[in-house]
Order: C-alpha cells, then sequence, then structure tokens
C-alpha cells in the first residue's frame, strides 16, 4: 500500500499523536509499504522533505502561537500539493480534529476518492473558556467532515460515545499498543509517585501531590513525588508544593528509554486530568505492572485492567487516599495486564482500517 499520514507535527517532536503517528508508520515501512508523513513544522519558511527511519516526511509552514493550533500557511501551496499527490496514495489518515492544520488538509482531501481514514483523539472540548467556546463553532465544522469520511477510527470506547455523540458518526475502536520489549520490564519500586505529561492546571498534578502528602502523613509511607513534563502551571504547581511540604522534584521530559526505565520504579502512577483520550503513559505502566490511579470518566477506558485504580474528582483527596492505601496492598497480588504491542495494533489498522488488498 501507499499510505499518507497527515498529523499535526512529527518526530522529533514530542507529543501523543506524534509517537502514535510515528510507531504505526515505521511499523507499516518496515512491512514493505511505503509510508509519507504530512506534518506541521512552526519553525520553518518553505515546505522541507526528509527521510526519517523509511519514513518520507513532508513538513509544511504552521503558526502555532497562543490559542492557535497549527494553522497552515502558504494554504494555497497546500492545497495544490495534496490535490496533486493524494491522487498516488491508496489511504490518507487524518489524526487528530484538535489541529486544525489535519482538519484544514482533511477538507481538501474530501473532494478526492481516495480512501480516508481519521482518528480524532478527541476528549470532548477545549481546555480553557476561549478554547471551549471556539470548539462549539469548530465541532460543527469537524461533524460535516467525517460525515464525507470513509471511516473513522477511535483508540477507546470512551471516546466512541463522545465521537458519536457530538459527531454523528459511528467510530471504530482500537487501542493503542505498547513497544514490544516493553512487558518484559520489570516493576521494581523505588518509593515515589510519578507523573508524565503537560504541566496545565487540568492535570490536577496539585490533588495528586497533597494525596501523596495524606500517605505519608496518615499511613507513615515515605513517598517523594516525581514530576515529568513542562507548561504553563509550573509556577502556581510549585508554590502548591512548597506550600504543603511534600518532598518532590520537576523534571524535562526524558528521552523514551530513560523514561521508561524511570517509570517502571515508580511505587504509583498518578494521572488526575479531567481530561484525556488515551494517554500512553497509562498504557505503559499498565504494561510493566506499575500500579496506576486515574479519574472517570476517560478512565473507564482502561477498566478490567489489573493494578488500576478508577476514582472520582468528586470525592475529596482524604477519600482517595483511603483508597489508594488499599488499592497498593491488593495490586502486587495481581497480574499485570495484557497490553498489545504496536505490531498486534498494526495488524488491527491493516486489517479493519485500510481492508489490505495488495
Amino acid at each position: 500500500m501507499r499510505l499518507l499520514f497527515v498529523s499535526p507535527s512529527y518526530y522529533p517532536h514530542v507529543g501523543g499523536v506524534e509517537y502514535v503517528v510515528k510507531s504505526v508508520a515505521e511499523r507499516l515501512a518496515r512491512r514493505g509499504h511505503e509510508v509519507t508523513v504530512l506534518c506541521g513544522g512552526s519553525s520553518i519558511e518553505k515546505p522541507r522533505e526528509e527521510l526519517i527511519n523509511g519514513i518520507r516526511v513532508m513538513r509544511w509552514p504552521v503558526w502555532n502561537r497562543g490559542n492557535a493550533y497549527h494553522i497552515p500557511r502558504m494554504r494555497s501551496s497546500l492545497e495544490e500539493w495534496l490535490l496533486e499527490s493524494v491522487k498516488s496514495y491508496d489511504i490518507v489518515h487524518f489524526h487528530s480534529v484538535h489541529s486544525i492544520f489535519t482538519v484544514y488538509s482533511l477538507g481538501i482531501v474530501n473532494r478526492l476518492s481516495v480512501r480516508r481514514v481519521v482518528t480524532p483523539y478527541y476528549h470532548g472540548t477545549g481546555h480553557t473558556l476561549v478554547r471551549r467556546f471556539l470548539w462549539r463553532l469548530w465541532r460543527l465544522y469537524v461533524r460535516r467532515l467525517l460525515s464525507k469520511s470513509d471511516i473513522v477510527h477511535v483508540v477507546s470506547k470512551y471516546e466512541a460515545e463522545l465521537v458519536e455523540r457530538d459527531f454523528r458518526v459511528k467510530a471504530v475502536p482500537i487501542e493503542n499498543g505498547v513497544e514490544e520489549w516493553i512487558p518484559s520490564i520489570e516493576w521494581r519500586p523505588e518509593g515515589y509517585v510519578m507523573y508524565s505529561g503537560r504541566i496545565e492546571k487540568y492535570k490536577n498534578i496539585d490533588r495528586l501531590a497533597s494525596i501523596v502528602k495524606i500517605l505519608n502523613t496518615r499511613y507513615g509511607l515515605e513517598l517523594k513525588l516525581n514530576i515529568y513534563g513542562s507548561g504553563s502551571y509550573l509556577s502556581k504547581l510549585c508554590k502548591h508544593l512548597d506550600k504543603i511540604r511534600v518532598e518532590y522534584s520537576i523534571n524535562p521530559f526524558q528521552e523514551f528509554e530513560k523514561y521508561i526505565v524511570t517509570l517502571s520504579r515508580a511505587s504509583l502512577f498518578g494521572l488526575l486530568s479531567e481530561k484525556e483520550s488515551y494517554p500512553q503513559s497509562v498504557n505503559e505502566a499498565n504494561a510493566i505492572g506499575v500500579p496506576v490511579v486515574v479519574v472517570e470518566p476517560w478512565g473507564y477506558n482502561f477498566q478490567g485492567r489489573s493494578r488500576t485504580l478508577i476514582t472520582s474528582l468528586k470525592k475529596n483527596n482524604e477519600v482517595i487516599a483511603d483508597e489508594v492505601i488499599a488499592f497498593l496492598g491488593e495490586s502486587v497480588k495481581q497480574q499485570k495486564s495484557d497490553v498489545p504491542s504496536w505490531s498486534e495494533v498494526v495488524d488491527r489498522y491493516t486489517r479493519i482500517l485500510y481492508e489490505e488488498r495488495y
């Protein structure tokens, strides 16, 4: 097959969508398929083509400041490139309806007869008041585009419910995978609770810190809080951490292999975020066997997995801490979860999304 992936950005940029695209694209290429990734580039003035691990990458100039979500520059040239190039592809797979670059490209390609697959990574709304307001209009536009696509793929049953509710289209759930070697990593806890991701208010890292403090003072644990990431809430978070006097460290994002080793040594991985589609960090923790605490409703993506506590943000921190201490005692008795590898996921993509007949 010849496949074109359209993504907000691409490796070496760090991001959840970009990681999924890279994981799938490279495995398809190793199987002999021809894969091109069209993506936004915020630091370039004109289109740039390169080859990365067997993937042809076409980076297109975009604006990506403030509330901008990868707004494409040179739009008439982008339209010309798509209308001409797509003729030679069997599949065009669009990633993230939260990206203007991706949705703009979808609007152009929808005029053509090529098979179109869309993976929205949709979690219902924006993360600020302004973005929530803009989503009311954006949602109507995206709904029209998705209705013309051949297949909509989502990464969880919960996301499927949101897509069907807000966009009125049926969606096919295929969850994300993990690197094939990750399940062989042993869990060896070293006395810290870990969070990894964007440092934003809606992630509720401050509440996770308060729960760690309760676990230490009420139950005599000596847990540290290790945070990996960056974001706009960093300074306010530090003030909260200093105020409650919990021992912590805040570090930049790590290289992937180092990150997995760090994750494997966490006593608990916590993600109390209000909005997520399918956090890869939880998937990887499940594959290693690290106990995980997540919250509803998106936490139901991981319902049925062992060593996974799904709780509610409506509960106060003391109640959640009580749940966590009981959960930690039970989780060590459980087998770790069976999480699919990316190779298994690509098998499902090929069979269900792409309908390979070549």
